[in-house]
């Protein structure tokens, strides 16, 4: 079994309350979800108005194809979502 994973931050530039960046951030969480049946998640920054760390996992029998959707949930994100990213990592791990 293998864990593909993938931790970043974005950069919210035009949020004025932690009510917009909530609305911002669980738009971004659900349409990562529907589209590429990960596990998402904001994992650090909560209380930060600008920013949001964001984290998403995979189990797959094959790392090529876990980090390949990871490489692609990056791409959706920076296209589809008016964002600034931030300190992206991919990352796979087996389990036995």
């Amino acid at each position: 079994m293998i864990v593909s994973m993938l931790q970043f931050i974005i950069e919210l530039p035009e949020t004025s309350s932690i009510k917009d960046k909530r609305r911002i951030v669980k738009s971004i969480k659900d349409k990562t979800r529907q589209k590429f049946h990960v596990s998402c998640a904001e994992v650090d920054l909560q209380d930060s108005l600008r920013f949001a760390q964001l984290g998403a996992a995979l189990v797959s029998n094959s790392t090529e194809f876990g980090e390949t959707v990871m490489h692609s949930i990056l791409t959706s994100i920076e296209h589809e979502c008016s964002i600034r990213m931030h300190d992206a990592q991919i990352h796979s791990e087996r389990f036995d």
